[in-house]
């Protein structure tokens, strides 16, 4: 019976070593192993035979079937390493890269036009010596409107197409304008006060000059002996600053209700130059923010005392500032993503 054993082992290790010389790639290399080493492979068949041996052919025959099995794994081994190294030569060959010829360069990325105009216009107003404030997108009520001299039944509440939030006191909004930041500064700090408030705000509105979701900068200045003439003189400065020194604007009267007076900026459409066409409606003219001085009211939210300070305010559209920039006449370019479009920038 050992004789058999032995000789099943001797014929399997010839067997093994030429399935493994004749294997062509690393699939066919781990068949041989299982088949031939696996916990149902061919050795392990052999082997279960040893229980009919006597107690001293048994180490006989392990001993043949342990130099098998390690003859076997390193023949194995070997290749394996053979056959990585010819795929590696062979990719050398098939994927040949010529060194010589130029590399491609990566396109660098930019801000976007609405951040970089964003960017700009707070870099303006901090060389005029306003510093930044920033507040929640989700706003109170109170913040909001109230405190800005919107009543609840104020019909200028109607001015502003308002997203209300689901809360336990239905007290939430998403936040229309930047203005409730100027609410919160005054609440916490004394005159003089200069700020400007960047951010986004959320309307519900959609068209080719609005978008439900856009971007503000309103600014603030409270102190003593401000006037309507210190509020023209900074737009008028602004605006020179943004657009360059020769492109006509005007003010008009308006009306806000936190400011009285209130005055509307507006700038010689720079689609049509003042010919008229449909981002101005015919008019020539195009609105780029709204201003005046700050409402008595609004400071008795805020503890401040009318007789002895005076403050102006004034907002502005980011996207708006943008397509004046730009030339471009439809919002919606900025919020589709078209790399053609923002490559440009």
């Amino acid at each position: 019976m050992i004789n058999e054993i032995l000789n099943n082992i001797a014929e399997l290790s010839q067997k093994v070593m030429a399935d493994i010389k004749n294997s062509t790639d690393l699939n066919q290399i781990n068949d041989v192993r299982v088949k031939i080493l696996g916990k149902k492979g061919e050795l392990t068949a052999i082997l279960k035979q040893m229980g009919r041996l006597s107690a001293e052919e048994r180490p006989v025959v392990g001993a043949k079937a342990n130099e098998l099995r390690e003859a076997a794994e390193k023949a194995i081994t070997e290749r394996i390493t053979r056959l990585k190294a010819q795929s590696f030569e062979a990719a050398l060959i098939n994927e040949a890269m010529d060194v010589t010829l130029p590399g491609r360069a990566h396109a660098p990325g930019h801000r976007h036009p609405i951040s970089q105009t964003m960017a700009d216009i707070i870099s303006n107003f901090r060389r005029l010596g306003f510093s930044v404030q920033h507040g929640p997108d989700v706003e109170k009520d109170y913040y909001n409107f109230e405190a800005l001299n919107f009543p609840p039944e104020h019909p200028a509440r109607d001015m502003q197409d308002t997203f209300y939030i689901d809360s336990d006191d239905g007290n939430l909004v998403l936040r229309t304008h930047t203005s409730p930041i100027q609410i919160r500064t005054m609440e916490k700090t004394r005159p003089p006060v200069r700020i400007i408030a960047p951010g986004a705000v959320y309307r519900s509105d959609s068209d080719i000059t609005h978008s439900p979701m856009f971007h503000q900068i309103e600014g603030l200045a409270v102190d003593r002996k401000i006037t309507m003439a210190d509020l023209k003189g900074l737009l008028t400065e602004f605006c020179r600053m943004t657009f360059g020194p020769n492109k006509p604007l005007r003010f008009r009267p308006s009306f806000f209700p936190f400011t009285e007076p209130s005055a509307e900026v507006d700038i010689r459409c720079v689609i049509c130059n003042g010919d008229g066409c449909r981002v101005c409606k015919n008019t020539g003219w195009l609105e780029i923010l709204g201003s005046g001085m700050v409402d008595p009211a609004v400071f008795g939210f805020v503890d401040y005392d009318p007789e002895e300070f005076t403050g102006f305010a004034f907002g502005m559209g980011i996207e708006r500032i943008a397509m004046l920039r730009h030339g471009i006449s439809d919002i919606r370019l900025f919020f589709e993503n078209d790399i053609r479009f923002l490559s440009q920038f």
